[in-house]
C-alpha cells in the first residue's frame, strides 16, 4: 500500500522512507533564475514547509554526500543546477513566535526563536565553522551579525529560508483573545523588531555573507508594511511558472486514483466517484491569470487518498 505522508514536511523523512511524492524539483531551476530574494504566498496548509525543506536538502553543503540518495530518481536530480548542496542553511519558522503577551514578551519571543534557530545552525555546522558565535538572549539580530562574522570565515555563503513570516504578525493584526492590535503598529516602528529585523537581513544581502533568502508565508500585507526596510524581495505568487510549485494536478491524482483502485482491487466506477468528490471539494485554485491550470489543495487530498486507500 502507498505511504501518503499526511502532516509531514520533512522532505528528508519523505525521500528515505518511501512516502508518497509528487515531484515538483524541476522548479528549483526556475526558482534559482528568478532572483536571489523571493516571496512565495500561498494558503494555509498548501505545502509551503516541504517545498523548504527540499530546498534545504538540495542545497545544504552538509548533506552533499546524500544528494544523490534524496534527488537521484527526481527531476532535478537528472540535471542538477552548479549550486546544489553549495550553501550554509538558516531556516526561521515564525509561526512558533508567540504572539501572546506583552509587547515586550513578544519581541523576547522572536528574539528566542532565532537564538534558537542560530544555535541549531551552530551545532549543525560546526566542522565548517572555525568561529565561536556570539549569542546575545535580547538581541538576536547581534547574534545573526556574529553568523555573518563566522560565514566569513568560510569559502561558502548563507541560503536564509523564512517560513510563515507573517504567521504571529497576522495574529497581532487580528486582535485575538489577549492580543493587542496596537502592538503590530508598534513592532513596525522605525526601531520595531520586525523593521529592524528585516533591515539586518538586507544588509546582510549587501556582501556580508547572505546570498539568497526565500520567503514564504499567507498575506502580502506585512511584507508591504515594511517595504521601507526590505524592499529587495521579488514576489512570485502570482508567476505562471510557480501555479503549481505547491499542489496537485488533475491528472496527477487521477494516476494516483488509478493505482490505488489497482492495488486495492476496487472496481473501475471508483476512480470516478473519488475524483468526483475531490473536485468538488480540494480543487478550484489558480494563482495566475496566465496557467489556467486548475490546483488540488496538497494536504486535504493527501488526507482524502490515504482514506480512500484504507476505508
Amino acid at each position: 500500500m502507498l505511504k501518503f505522508p499526511y502532516g509531514n514536511s520533512d522532505f528528508y523523512r519523505i525521500q528515505t522512507n518511501d512516502y508518497f511524492y509528487i515531484d515538483r524539483s524541476s522548479h528549483i531551476r526556475l526558482i534559482e533564475e528568478a532572483g536571489d530574494q523571493l516571496l512565495f504566498l500561498r494558503p494555509r496548509r498548501f505545502g509551503k514547509s516541504l517545498l523548504l525543506s527540499m530546498l534545504e536538502n538540495y542545497y545544504d553543503v552538509a548533506k552533499a554526500s546524500e544528494f544523490e540518495r534524496l534527488f537521484g530518481h527526481l527531476a532535478i536530480g537528472q540535471n542538477p543546477t552548479p549550486k546544489h548542496n553549495q550553501y550554509l542553511i538558516m531556516k526561521w519558522d515564525f509561526s512558533m513566535v508567540n504572539a501572546q503577551g506583552s509587547l515586550v514578551e513578544i519581541r523576547q519571543a522572536l528574539h528566542d526563536h532565532i537564538n534558537g534557530c542560530i544555535e541549531q545552525f551552530q551545532i549543525h555546522y560546526q566542522d565548517l565553522l572555525n568561529y565561536n558565535l556570539t549569542f546575545n538572549p535580547n538581541n538576536a539580530i547581534r547574534s545573526f551579525q556574529s553568523v555573518l562574522a563566522a560565514i566569513s570565515q568560510t569559502p561558502y555563503r548563507l541560503y536564509l529560508l523564512i517560513d510563515e513570516y507573517d504567521n504571529f504578525a497576522n495574529e497581532l493584526i487580528m486582535g485575538r483573545a489577549e492580543m493587542n492590535p496596537e502592538h503590530y503598529q508598534t513592532m513596525l516602528a522605525t526601531e520595531g523588531s520586525l523593521k529592524t529585523l528585516f533591515r539586518a537581513v538586507k544588509s546582510a544581502s549587501s556582501g556580508l555573507g547572505l546570498e539568497r533568502v526565500f520567503i514564504t508565508g499567507v498575506s502580502p500585507v506585512l511584507m508591504s508594511d515594511i517595504t521601507s526596510a526590505y524592499n529587495v524581495a521579488k514576489n512570485i505568487y502570482f508567476d505562471s511558472r510557480f501555479n503549481d510549485l505547491c499542489g496537485f494536478h488533475e491528472l496527477e491524482i487521477q494516476a494516483i486514483l488509478t493505482q490505488i483502485v489497482a492495488e486495492c482491487g476496487f472496481k473501475e466506477d471508483k476512480i470516478s466517484q473519488a475524483l468526483s468528490l475531490i473536485q468538488t471539494f480540494y480543487n478550484g485554485y489558480c494563482f495566475s491569470e496566465f496557467d489556467s491550470q486548475r490546483i488540488y489543495n496538497p494536504t486535504l487530498t493527501l488526507y482524502f487518498l490515504e482514506s480512500f486507500q484504507n476505508e
